[in-house]
């Protein structure tokens, strides 16, 4: 009976991250017809997550896409070289692992201390591009998932000034190539979950997860404590990245307040700083858990990415 469980509550959460997957490839376009993804596999939760939500959906997807995984070897001590290859093969899956020694030029150049994300993610930047001309992909597909957006949202305020997040669909540094993330719509939480149910072969990163005080991980530990102490406010703060409203905002390139003059259209309900009377009972976000929970299918179908 605990086995029946267990199985029936890994299906409900694979179906919830199926949806929200075909959800956002269908919100943002991410995948036409003929498109050859390339997936970018670290050996984390999240990329053996993505990689097995995109291989389920492209046996029912209204369109035709492929799929090559691709590895990069960064040459850091330890690093087991053996896991992906082996993992891929056993799947069947087209794969990739590139070999560059970017440890070493992270280690060389940046002093001991000093954290090494900046430049470590501008060199595997460069390589990913690069090996997406090579293999013909049309899509770069990239792991990063909900609470990654809003931790980069949180980043770009906190430290640099600026309401900017981390998109679902973006055109890359080379202007050459798309980039995509698939897991634009799914918490966390639920992929760790996932993950420790299929048992991955995780392979940590020593290079990135050891460096103590990074800023994204403050702002992450942040984050937990919030979905901890106050249920349902990242989904109502992701929620607000999806409802912009300029006029209420302070840029002038986004909104034309030097022409805004008494007796102009109200826009957006005018001075009303906070929607107080439109707060919902139940937080933004929360409406898809309820419906999991009392076994309700969404207004969507779970097998069909819905391209437009």
């Amino acid at each position: 009976m605990a086995d029946q469980k267990q199985q029936y509550n890994l299906n409900k959460l694979q179906k919830r991250l199926r949806r929200n997957v075909g959800q956002a490839i269908a919100d943002f376009n991410m995948i036409e017809e003929g498109d050859r993804i390339m997936v970018c596999l670290s050996g984390g939760k999240d990329s053996y997550t993505m990689l097995e939500i995109l291989r389920n959906l492209q046996q029912s997807a209204p369109v035709n896409f492929s799929l090559i995984a691709v590895n990069l070897d960064q040459k850091q001590p330890g690093f087991p070289g053996h896991i992906l290859p082996e993992y891929l093969a056993s799947l069947g899956v087209e794969y990739r692992i590139v070999e560059e020694d970017t440890y070493s030029i992270v280690k060389d150049k940046i002093p001991e201390g000093k954290t090494t994300c900046s430049l470590c993610s501008r060199l595997r930047r460069g390589i990913l591009y690069r090996t997406a001309t090579e293999v013909g992909a049309t899509r770069i597909a990239l792991g990063h998932h909900r609470d990654d957006i809003l931790q980069t949202l949180f980043l770009n305020m906190f430290f640099g000034g600026k309401l900017k997040g981390m998109p679902p669909k973006l055109m890359s540094d080379d202007g050459k190539h798309m980039v995509i993330r698939p897991l634009a719509y799914c918490r966390e939480k639920d992929i760790e979950r996932f993950a420790i149910a299929r048992g991955y072969p995780i392979i940590p990163c020593n290079l990135c997860g050891s460096q103590p005080n990074l800023q994204r991980q403050v702002v992450g530990d942040m984050l937990r404590d919030w979905d901890k102490r106050y249920p349902g406010r990242l989904e109502t703060l992701f929620r607000a990245t999806q409802n912009i409203v300029p006029s209420h905002l302070n840029d002038g390139q986004l909104f034309d307040f030097v022409h805004l003059q008494t007796g102009s259209e109200v826009i957006d309900g005018g001075d009303l700083a906070f929607d107080r009377e439109t707060i919902p009972a139940v937080p933004a976000g929360w409406l898809d858990e309820l419906a999991d929970e009392q076994q309700k299918l969404p207004p969507y179908r779970l097998d069909v990415v819905e391209v437009k």
